[in-house]
């Protein structure tokens, strides 16, 4: 099929290179703010698995085609798909777009919808081509780090559709990834739009609950694994996001949750449950330096802290929304100097907040970052944290501290290392 792709966010870039890999005639128009030149030098491409690569290799075998500018008449007279992906400040830009699209002529279009915009969104898309173009949402389902297996070895799409036709191309389309198990749950358009928010509602409501407990159990003196493992064994729970933590973030993940927020309000059903998921999220940013104060009796002016991780998870570049960004707006606001590693994200920290005079990085060597702190702040599980060499830390950190921000250590084992260990919801010392 002859595509057109319109984006530069990861779902427009993952769609670019997985359909033309699989044969299809794409041609990409990235979003101004962020052409292709641009792209190709962003962290968070880079350390997508494959995407880049792929990327290229469609370049130049002829598959894929970027351009920078709207395309001419010639070529939207032969499209078949029209594949968006913008965020929602970009929305207000389609118009353009889509009226070059309809003086164009041509064949009867299918726009996907595979941006998270307002819910009744992809309806209006519609209503702008006059009855030439029948639109269907495709929510974008794409994993940070792991965008390209999560985009062509899929465990599902959501399908909004109210169109035979159009439900028989969209499947044309994404054939090749639909092979081994049927991956299409159709709805209707609307359905499927608040399905999207809805999911990730529910699993930052899982998320929030779970560092609810932890808290109480940090005030209990009850180890909180337990307290997962148990409600993890109970069958109408499970254990899927029941780990505690010192926050989530992420662009998705973030935006999905104001956008489901601003659906309750529009719909004049105000959300007291939303509201406190996204309270509980914001405070559980700050926990971190709120153990560190307990442990000093507040006096933290003048120390040194090393922080190994910034990006909001990982196997990516981002920080938006991180909860690394309100730990050291806390920090710098007590006068503490932080030492801070992470392998993939240090430019964007400085790209963040700038040459800060209280702010040192490291993306090579995670203990050189812990030369001349007091404690040591896990924020972001990058494997290479996992397994430290527990005699060096405990040589390096003058007051032996670690705060463990995902709870990826055992706190009794880091106890007999001679350290003071400080978890979401554990605790173990020497």
């Amino acid at each position: 099929m002859r595509v057109l792709i319109h984006g530069s966010e990861l779902a427009a870039v993952t769609a670019a290179a997985a359909l033309s890999w699989v044969g299809h005639h794409v041609l990409w128009l990235p979003h101004e703010a962020a052409p292709w030149e641009h792209l190709k030098k962003v962290d968070w491409l880079r350390r997508e698995p494959r995407l880049a690569a792929q990327l290229e290799e469609s370049l130049a075998n002829g598959t894929l085609e970027v351009i920078e500018a709207q395309p001419d008449s010639e070529r939207l007279h032969t499209l078949e798909v029209v594949w968006l992906a913008v965020s929602p400040e970009q929305r207000g830009e389609l118009p353009v777009l889509f009226s070059r699209l309809a003086a164009a002529g041509g064949k009867d279009l299918v726009v996907i919808n595979n941006s998270t915009f307002p819910v009744g969104e992809t309806e209006r898309l519609e209503s702008q081509f006059d009855g030439k173009a029948r639109a269907v949402a495709l929510p974008d389902l794409l994993e940070e780090g792991r965008a390209w297996e999560t985009f062509t070895r899929p465990a599902r799409w959501l399908l909004g559709c109210d169109d035979a036709a159009a439900e028989a191309q969209v499947r044309e389309l994404m054939r090749a990834f639909n092979r081994r198990s049927e991956v299409f749950q159709r709805m209707p358009r609307r359905d499927a739009e608040l399905t999207k928010l809805a999911i990730n509602g529910m699993l930052a409501t899982r998320l929030s609950y779970m560092n609810e407990i932890a808290g109480l159990a940090d005030t209990l003196g009850v180890d909180v694994e337990h307290v997962r493992q148990g409600m993890g064994a109970d069958s109408r729970i499970g254990y899927e996001y029941l780990y505690p933590g010192c926050g989530f973030g992420g662009p998705n993940f973030s935006r999905d949750l104001m956008r489901l927020a601003d659906v309750q309000s529009a719909s004049g059903r105000h959300s007291a449950l939303l509201d406190q998921v996204l309270d509980i999220n914001e405070h559980k940013k700050e926990t971190l330096f709120r153990k560190l104060w307990s442990h000093f009796n507040g006096r933290l002016e003048g120390r040194t802290v090393a922080i190994w991780g910034a990006a909001f998870k990982p196997g990516t570049a981002r920080i938006d929304h991180a909860p690394v960004l309100t730990l050291l707006r806390a920090l710098w606001a007590q006068g503490v100097r932080v030492r801070l590693h992470d392998p993939a994200a240090i430019h964007a920290v400085l790209e963040e907040v700038g040459d800060h005079p209280l702010l040192e990085v490291f993306d090579r060597d995670p203990y050189l970052a812990c030369e001349g702190a007091c404690a040591l702040m896990l924020v972001t599980e990058w494997k290479a944290y996992w397994n430290p060499d527990w005699s060096r830390l405990a040589a390096l950190l003058g007051e032996r501290l670690v705060l463990d921000g995902r709870n990826i250590y055992d706190p009794q084992w880091v106890a007999t290392q001679g350290l003071h260990y400080r978890g979401i919801g554990r605790r173990a010392d020497p």
